[in-house]
């Protein structure tokens, strides 16, 4: 099945340039483009696109107010990657609070960029620990909420272990080896870890992680 990609972005030849990379492939297409995140509702209700690759930074809407409009009211949505150009930017911390499955920095390798199409289109989320650690120890835990959140206390000893390792960017396989333990009975684990953090994917389980003091950027 071809994977239909929405570009959203304010430059022109950002979108051309992309749209030249996706269309290059058999399994993928660019099904639509916009110039600004007021109009991505519209295109998304439109394209039914299964990707969006999101400018964080529009004049208008950006990539954050966007990404929360469609994750609110769009049933079914697109999975969606925010677009940077650099990785400690606030905007991607809060465009990953948001619920965006991922983010790439515009200077990416064209293939980079394909496979990272791919992976959230299949369901697997995009998460490059070392920046995500780098954007928490800038935010720091929030506020007095701290080592306070009230699922803490629930999550069972493994559970814990899983969510420490899936913040290292461990993969469901990597979880399994190193806690001696079947891929299955990992992916249970991570499934139980985001239903009592109440968190989207592992992305957002990670920042919550962070910003709660579960896990400290040291």
């Amino acid at each position: 099945m071809t994977i239909k990609v929405l570009l959203v972005d304010d430059e022109r030849l950002i979108r051309a340039g992309l749209a030249a990379i996706i269309n290059a492939e058999d399994d993928l297409t660019v099904v639509g483009e916009a110039a600004d995140g007021a109009e991505v509702p519209g295109a998304v209700s439109r394209l039914r696109p299964d990707v969006i690759l999101m400018d964080v930074r529009m004049p208008r809407l950006d990539g954050i107010q966007a990404t929360r409009r469609i994750l609110d009211t769009v049933p079914e949505p697109p999975r969606i990657i925010v677009v940077t150009t650099f990785e400690n930017d606030e905007y991607v911390y809060d465009a990953l609070k948001a619920g965006a499955n991922g983010f790439l920095l515009k200077r990416t390798r064209p293939e980079e960029i394909l496979q990272a199409v791919r992976m959230v289109a299949h369901g697997d989320t995009l998460l490059f620990p070392a920046a995500i650690r780098a954007l928490a120890a800038s935010h720091g835990p929030a506020g007095d909420a701290a080592g306070a959140a009230p699922w803490h206390g629930r999550l069972t000893e493994r559970e814990a272990d899983v969510l420490r390792l899936v913040a290292k960017g461990h993969s469901n396989a990597e979880i399994a080896q190193e806690l001696f333990v079947s891929p299955q009975t990992v992916k249970t684990h991570v499934g139980n870890v985001l239903g009592k953090l109440q968190a989207r994917d592992r992305t957002q389980a990670v920042i919550l992680a962070y910003e709660t003091g579960f896990i400290t950027p040291g």
